[in-house]
């Protein structure tokens, strides 16, 4: 579902990732961890299409990317530091927008069982500008898998949680992950990657961008 052959991307004369060779099964869910400045949202970011690779080849869900960047959106779910959620929109119009540039079959059932999912259904009819920022990232997940994608990728989706909201927020992991989508989670912070069971298998990638070293 995901594949890089000999991946490279340069921001003028500096090279960020020189070579990357990955692969993730239908199904499979990874953590890819490294510190800060390794590459990792560099990559993330032309696996879900908002960048272009400057040297080799990358699939995601059977297509190619940048040429497939149409197709692979429609199956294709992000979670980022940006929620992408509008702020005057209440929970339930920011999913009600996503269904409609989705295209969603009959939006309302999946709208209410997606807001039961994220555990906001008693905020449905709020603001999200007065939701926490735990209730923002758990908001952004249902839009994320609002269109039920294939695939999933996730930026440090634990930035700026407390607590309790990065424990809510590793149990929807887990619930995302358990419906047999293929995941993809990017991290700095180990501890969480590891408490993680949903996702087992480890990706490390090197500070250079030089090397994947895979933890199974």
């Amino acid at each position: 579902m995901i594949e890089t052959r000999s991946l490279r991307k340069s921001f003028g004369l500096r090279p960020v990732l020189r070579g990357v060779d990955l692969a993730v099964a239908a199904g499979e869910c990874v953590a890819l961890m490294g510190p800060n400045g390794a590459g990792k949202t560099t990559l993330m970011r032309i696996l879900a299409t908002l960048s272009k690779p400057t040297m080799g080849s990358v699939r995601v869900a059977g297509y190619p990317l940048p040429a497939g960047a149409s197709e692979v959106r429609q199956r294709l779910g992000v979670v980022s530091h940006h929620t992408l959620l509008y702020a005057d929109l209440s929970a339930e119009e920011n999913l009600a927008f996503y269904a409609r540039l989705y295209a969603v079959r009959n939006p309302a059932p999946r709208i209410a069982a997606v807001l039961e999912q994220v555990d906001l259904s008693r905020r449905r009819r709020d603001l999200v500008r007065t939701f926490s920022r735990g209730m923002q990232q758990r908001l952004a997940i249902g839009r994320a898998v609002l269109h039920d994608p294939d695939v999933m990728l996730f930026d440090e989706p634990h930035t700026g949680l407390d607590q309790d909201a990065s424990a809510m927020l590793d149990s929807i992991l887990k619930t995302v992950a358990a419906q047999g989508r293929t995941v993809l989670m990017i991290s700095h912070d180990l501890p969480h990657a590891e408490t993680n069971q949903s996702l087992p298998a480890h990706v490390r990638l090197a500070h250079d961008g030089l090397k994947l070293e895979f933890e199974l």
